[in-house]
């Protein structure tokens, strides 16, 4: 069976990440969430959501994040 997975890359989005997270909630296999140095409380956040949490520090290109 295919499983469909959704990767995302934030910085600081405290104020939208769990209305966010809520809107994709049992649609996806597994959720991936690249933090690229919040200073706020997006990655406890995004841990009530997944564990597949990775740290990236922000070079200003979207492609090497991804």
């Amino acid at each position: 069976m295919i499983s469909i997975s959704m990767c995302m890359i934030a910085k600081n989005e405290e104020s939208v990440l769990k209305r966010c997270l809520d809107s994709y909630s049992g649609l996806f296999d597994e959720i991936i969430i690249v933090d690229t140095g919040s200073t706020d409380s997006t990655v406890s956040i995004a841990q009530k959501y997944t564990d597949n949490i990775y740290h990236f520090e922000w070079c200003n290109d979207f492609a090497a994040a991804r």
